[in-house]
């Protein structure tokens, strides 16, 4: 049982907070530059993506098209929520309490979906889980469509589908190894990354022009067809049971998840960083007002500025290759937050649009830098049997830390101007990431290189589903 084996890990991993690069001098910060420029020379072949898994693996491509088509569907719902909230109240406080009660119900539905994952068919759950979340995408164009739309129902809405949405996401990742092999998961999530990132650039700017043109109802119907047509491609995949394991009660399952975050002080503190990193994402809860008060810009560059941020991440998710064996990886990390929330900052002082768009976009590639260093260093530091809960709470914080972000710059515009709300809150952010680097040393010193990758057992590796491979991949 798990729970009979944390201790054994706890043991194990005591001292691993305390990693340290071989020969990593005393100055871990004007070390990261030189070895950013090391790395990428010495690793010039990975810095794109190889698409080798994408054309041999069949069940993988079905999941990536699903996954695109969900991307656009969210991506859509992304944009006309804050819409119609900020028309329908004229307050960014509101449109932040919607996003908090998405937030809260992702961060339910991520530790929910870790749980059932591991009991039930993960085919059967992801079907279950898109299809009501598609029930609610009808709802909302319903209430879109209606003469006097309800506040309050977008904001129930926002709980169910954040649920749901969370659900099948957990599940989907849970099924990921049986369908590609551990072998090719750093690829897998990598590719995967990208095609969310790339719809996150596109749909949003499509959801604007849908709203301009047509109305928000128009644009929720349309996330509901996405949905269908989602649940349509999944229903193609295989049957995917999860490993048979000795029955535990959920929550003591949960606990040792959380409690090896106390007791590895790197992971530990990789999943503090990322949380605070995930704030700065609820700035676009202001982008409607920023467009409308600061930018004086229509609906259709709302959306524009949406999908400036992911077009960034898809920069950094495109030429990102060379961060899997980047030695300094920690340092990295406690650099590029600070360096996210200057881009953020920057959006105090300017009132043209595309600045505001670039600025976005820097953003957008720094905080996804960070998140790629997060994940490679979270997988190479956390057992085998402790992966799944680790990951879905590594995921669960980085939800909940973008709706209280947003939450947080909500309030703030109710005592101060955008800029100035968006400045403070930049500041702060700049703060507490100084404080950070200062306090986790640990991380500073921390490699993304370990001889010893935590392999798994010859025990675990029987009890593991095996992808069904393309006639390629057999040969």
């Amino acid at each position: 049982m798990d729970t009979q084996r944390a201790p054994e890990a706890s043991q194990e991993t005591r001292n691993e907070g305390h990693a340290v690069s071989p020969g990593s001098s005393r100055d871990p910060a004007g070390a990261v530059a030189k070895n950013i420029v090391k790395n990428i020379v010495k690793n010039k072949s990975t810095l794109l993506l190889d698409l080798s898994l994408l054309r041999d693996n069949a069940p993988f491509r079905t999941v990536v098209i699903a996954r695109t088509l969900s991307v656009f569907s969210l991506g859509m719902l992304t944009v006309a929520a804050p819409v119609q909230i900020q028309e329908l109240t004229g307050s960014p406080m509101q449109v932040g309490i919607a996003m908090a009660l998405g937030g809260g119900g992702a961060f339910a539905g991520l530790l929910a979906g870790g749980v059932l994952a591991d009991r039930w068919d993960r085919r059967k759950l992801i079907l279950f889980a898109r299809s009501v979340c598609g029930i609610g995408f009808a709802a909302l164009a319903v209430n879109g469509f209606s003469a006097s739309p309800s506040v309050l129902a977008i904001y129930a809405l926002a709980l169910w589908d954040g649920f749901f949405s969370a659900l099948g996401v957990t599940a989907l990742l849970a099924a990921t190894p049986f369908l590609v092999g551990r072998e090719n998961l750093g690829a897998a999530g990598q590719f995967n990354m990208l095609t969310i990132r790339m719809g996150g650039i596109l749909s949003p700017a499509l959801g604007g022009m849908v709203i301009a043109s047509f109305g928000v109802g128009w644009n929720f119907l349309a996330a509901a067809i996405g949905a269908l047509l989602t649940v349509a491609q999944l229903m193609r995949l295989p049957p995917m049971p999860p490993a048979r394991r000795e029955p535990q009660h959920p929550l003591r399952a949960l606990g040792a998840g959380v409690g090896y975050l106390f007791v590895n002080r790197l992971v530990g503190a990789v999943v503090a960083v990322g949380a605070l990193v995930s704030l700065g994402g609820g700035v676009r809860i202001l982008l409607p007002a920023l467009a409308e008060d600061i930018y004086r810009v229509g609906p259709s560059a709302v959306g524009m500025m949406y999908a400036a941020a992911p077009l960034g991440a898809t920069a950094a998710a495109l030429t990102g290759g060379w961060l899997g064996g980047f030695a300094r990886s920690g340092a990295l990390l406690l650099a590029s937050g600070p360096a996210a929330f200057v881009a953020l900052g920057s959006l105090g002082f300017v009132s043209d649009p595309v600045v505001a768009f670039m600025a976005l976009a820097g953003f957008g590639y720094l905080s996804s830098i960070a998140s790629l260093l997060q994940f490679t260093l979270v997988q190479r530091h956390t057992p085998e049997h402790l992966l799944g809960r680790v990951n879905g709470l590594w995921a669960a914080q980085a939800v909940t830390g973008d709706a209280f972000g947003a939450l947080a710059l909500g309030g703030l515009t109710r005592v101060f101007p955008l800029t100035s709300a968006i400045l403070i809150f930049s500041l702060i952010a700049l703060l507490s990431s100084g404080a950070m680097a200062i306090g986790f040393r640990s991380l500073r010193f921390a490699s993304s290189k370990r001889s010893e990758d935590l392999p798994s057992t010859s025990a675990e590796k029987s009890e593991r589903p095996q992808p069904q491979l393309s006639k390629t991949e057999k040969a």
